[in-house]
This record gives C-alpha cells, structure tokens and sequence, in this order.
C-alpha cells in the first residue's frame, strides 16, 4: 500500500499530473471517474493568491468528490510562498505540493518552477519553510535537473525528505530539454533505489498507454505513476491502465458514442465552472484527443476548435454522436 502521510492510494497508484488550463474541476471530474487516484491542481501563483488575484483563487476550488486531492503551488520567494501555503490550508486539500518542475520561460525566469534547479540550497530551504508552515501533507514536483551538467535528483531528493516531504513526483527531463526527447526514467529508478529514501517516488513522463505504464512500472521500481499529456481528451487511459494492471487485457477503446457522451459532459461543467467563454476557449486543447482516429473527421475537429457559441457545440456534438454512431476503431 502506498501512502502519503497516512493518506492510502492503493499499490500502484495512477497521479493526474498539475496541468496550467487543463487540470481544473471539470477535467479532474472525469478522470476521478475514470480511475484517477490522486490528482493536482492546476499550479496556483503564490504572489497572485497572497494579492487576492481572481485566477488564483478561483483554482482553490476543491469539491469532495475528488479526494484525496492536492492543491499545487509556485513561486519563489519565501515569505509568498509561506504565506500562500496558510491560505491553501484554509480550503483544507488533503495535500499540499510545490512545482519545482515547470519550464515555461515566464515562470523560470522569476526563479520559480523548474528556475529552482540552478538553485539547490534555496530548493531546500524553501521546502522546509513551507513543511514547518503548515499541517498538511508537503509533496514536490519536480524534474531530473537544470540540465545535461546538473542532474542532482537523488541528492536533492534525498535532501528534501530530509526536511520533511512526504513523496517526490520526478519528471524524466531536464529544463533545458523542456518536452523534448525521450524522458529518462533511469535517474527516477535510482532515486527510488536510494536506500536512505524512504518517501514515494511517483514517475512522470511519457505514459502514454496501459503497456508503458506496466512496462516502466516492472522496469523502474516506482510507486506509482503521473500522467499528464495523455489524458488530456482522454480521462480513460486511467481505467485502462488500471485493467491492463489487474488483467493483462487491453480494454477496447471507447466508442464514439462514449467518447460524444464525456466530451459533452466536459464541456457543461467548463461552462458551468469558468463561463461561456474562457469554458468554450478551454475545452479546444481537448476535442483532437477525444476524436482522435475518427477518418474523415477534419470538418468537425475544426469546427469544435473555431465555434464560439456552446449551442452550436453541443448541436455538434450531437452531429457526431448520430453521424459515427457505427464507427468501429481499429
């Protein structure tokens, strides 16, 4: 059994990974659904959410249904981040983590993120101000390095335990590679394999079927894994992968009518949670996944992607559903 504190995830956990515009209520709604065992927030600006800024605070909204679930935050200086995690804890997540791991240029620049790498000791300090800070579960995000020259990640796990985290997410890149290459999953192994670590090690970087997951799960030795690119416009690769974990079957993939069905449901609550607009902008990343493989689909996937009004979205929709109601995935 994997445990956060005394937070139970079962033994393999599946984690949806923070992701800024796509990991919100609504999203994690459908992947909960579907076998998700414990997902995060979108990562929350800790200088936005001390000045009361109406984005970051609206991502504090957490719903029962979710849980566990944890509330995931950035920045760089200490006295910001400090207070940031006493007003997380307010909202009372079940889990509190930092992003050490993002290398988008606007977040890096400020030294947050994954700008933290250049600077170990400050990582370290950070996290401890933040553990001594507050009573909840401290997790960390983060990746293997700054770059080729710096990969540190089994010292710097080791040295963030030490000051109190209760599991560490690694991400298999280096900033400098952002999503590019292959993730190398071998410096997450050994960190796990570090017999003075005792906390999890969650695996993040390109899951992207039930094989993979099994396959990087016998080969690497970690608790569980993160999922993030994946699942976007497919909440399902959860429950295949937890399948494929229990049977050694891969499920046949959804059916249009199933895939109509989530999509719709989707983007109700996006309405509902963000309004109609930044609802409908939101949901674009989503619609190529959700009808990937569909032949001769373009018309409609451009469609979904330019329509602004929700009626004709949903009456889209509804057009797929009838018109690939026979569709049979190969």
């Amino acid at each position: 059994m994997v445990k956060i504190a005394n937070i139970e995830l079962g033994d393999f956990p599946l984690l949806l990974a923070p992701m800024e515009d796509v990991s919100d209520p609504p999203f994690r709604a459908l992947c909960k659904q579907q076998g998700a065992d414990l997902m995060y927030t979108e990562f929350i600006s800790s200088e936005g959410l001390i000045r009361d800024a109406a984005k970051s605070v609206q991502k504090l909204d957490i719903y029962e249904y979710e849980r566990p679930v944890g509330i995931q935050i950035f920045g760089s200086e200490l006295d910001s981040m400090v207070e940031s995690a006493r007003i997380i804890e307010q909202t009372n997540p079940d889990i509190l983590d930092i992003n050490f791991g993002c290398p988008v240029k606007k977040v890096v620049c400020k030294g947050a993120g994954s700008g933290i790498l250049k600077d170990i000791p400050k990582m370290v300090s950070l996290t401890e101000a933040i553990v001594k800070s507050t009573s909840l579960p401290v997790t960390v995000k983060t990746r293997l390095g700054w770059d080729e020259d710096s990969k540190h990640i089994v010292e710097v796990a080791e040295r963030l335990q030490d000051v109190g985290i209760k599991a560490i997410s690694i991400h298999g890149r280096t900033r400098r590679q952002m999503y590019k290459g292959e993730a190398d999953w071998s410096l997450i192994a050994e960190t796990k394999n570090n017999p003075r670590l005792n906390i999890p090690v969650f695996g993040n970087g390109d899951i992207d079927s039930p094989r993979k997951a099994v396959e990087y799960k016998n080969r690497y030795g970690v608790d569980g894994v993160m999922i993030g690119r994946a699942s976007i416009g497919y909440p399902w690769i959860f429950k295949e992968i937890k399948h494929y974990i229990e049977t050694g079957e891969i499920l046949p993939l959804p059916e249009v009518k199933e895939r109509v069905r989530v999509a719709r449901e989707h983007l109700r609550m996006s309405l509902e949670w963000k309004g109609d607009k930044l609802g409908v902008v939101e949901m674009r990343r989503h619609y190529g996944n959700y009808f990937k493989g569909i032949s001769h689909f373009k018309e409609y996937r451009s469609a979904l992607v330019t329509q602004d009004e929700p009626e004709e979205l949903f009456r889209i929709l509804n057009e797929v559903e009838e018109k690939f109601q026979d569709y049979a995935f190969v």
